[in-house]
């Protein structure tokens, strides 16, 4: 593996408020996906398999799930004694409180940042699903001499509520971001994905600092335009993002296509989780399942369809799930009949109910909740 000469920051919490009561009790980082994963498994993944073994995770509320499945790192080879995954919660360093921007944030991680001896520096987002190569990342960064690099992928333009940036470029250089225009073409969408020398993201804070900055696009890629080389790499792979409990939705259905899943979970770049030893799922006799994703520990005595199941749910005799995502825990009771649902942990539906959202409106049920 190639050890780059780069530290990676995660931002665990950028995109709580769009995903609502899911995010009531937890980070957008620590939000589940896909069966068995947290959406920071792809950031920490990608850092990890691109040769970046030393990672800060800044965190702001809520992070105690976060911290649980995280631990030591040693899901992810980061329990390291120099280096490897280092949490920052708010109060980083005298002065700070609970930030309220992205540049706060990081301005909150001066004293992790000022004791590296890395270069460079990748900041990520956590609402990205994607299974991307940073080494590809960095390598552009250096051979361009840019002074920052900001990675997009060509898409439409998402119609959800949302903080999407969009690039407009002149041969690869960035010459304006847009904020959330309006606009149904296809767009140079950015990534959430930041290149930077640590040299600069450390002035950076500084002049946060002294000069109360807030927005990192507007008020200093935006301002700072024609002093700074803002370079603009593509990222053609698969990407899916989550700025909504509809949007979560339709990424986690997605990967009930097999090509997605393909485009996802790539030979040789695996995605890391916090592994968790359970009994393999457990299928009745009368029980019927089709096009899921069912997950280990699961009891399944009724029927599934198009649905991601999470370990541990049971689905009792009777009982009919179609197009849903239950998670972790949650029981379905004996002739029910769900779909277009989101159960959260714990969830757990009485014999005899019928509930039933919209592939564009899916009906989401919080954690620990009793229908």
């Amino acid at each position: 593996m190639i050890h780059n000469n780069c530290l990676g920051i995660i931002f665990a919490n950028m995109h709580d408020e769009f995903l609502g009561e899911m995010t009531s009790r937890r980070t957008t980082g620590s939000v589940p996906f896909g069966g068995r994963y947290r959406l920071i498994d792809f950031a920490l993944s990608n850092l990890v398999n691109s040769g970046i073994s030393t990672v800060g995770v800044i965190t702001k509320h809520n992070y105690a799930s976060l911290m649980d499945h995280l631990g030591s790192g040693r899901s992810w080879d980061l329990a390291r004694k120099r280096g490897g995954l280092v949490m920052l919660p708010p109060y980083g360093r005298p002065g700070t409180g609970v930030y309220n921007s992205r540049l706060e944030a990081l301005s909150g991680a001066v004293g992790f940042l000022s004791t590296r001896s890395e270069e460079y520096v990748l900041m990520t987002d956590t609402n990205v699903v994607a299974n991307m190569d940073f080494s590809d990342v960095l390598k552009y960064h250096k051979d361009s001499g840019a002074d920052v690099t900001l990675v997009y992928k060509e898409t439409k333009m998402p119609t959800e509520s949302g903080r999407y940036r969009v690039l407009e470029t002149k041969k690869d250089r960035v010459t304006d971001i847009l904020i959330n225009p309006k606009t149904s073409e296809n767009v140079k969408l950015v990534l959430g994905v930041t290149v930077m020398s640590r040299k600069a993201v450390l002035e950076l804070c500084d002049e946060t600092n002294s000069r109360g900055l807030q927005d990192m696009v507007r008020d200093y890629f935006k301002k700072n335009m024609d002093s700074l080389k803002i370079m603009a790499y593509e990222f053609k792979g698969y990407a899916e993002f989550v700025t909504s409990q509809k949007s979560y939705y339709e990424a986690n259905m997605n990967l009930l296509c097999d090509e997605n899943r393909e485009n996802l979970f790539i030979e040789g770049s695996p995605i890391y989780t916090k592994v968790r030893d359970d009994f393999p799922a457990s299928y009745g006799i009368d029980s019927k399942v089709k096009n899921s994703i069912v997950a280990d520990g699961c009891i399944i005595e009724g029927t599934v369809e198009n649905s991601i199941l999470f370990r541990g749910v049971t689905v009792k005799k009777g009982a009919v799930v179609r197009d849903c995502i239950l998670m972790q825990g949650s029981e379905i009771g004996e002739n029910c009949k769900i779909e277009y649902a989101i159960t959260d942990k714990n969830v757990v539906v009485s014999e005899y109910k019928a509930v039933s959202g919209t592939r564009d409106y899916p009906i989401y049920f919080a954690k620990g909740k009793k229908v």
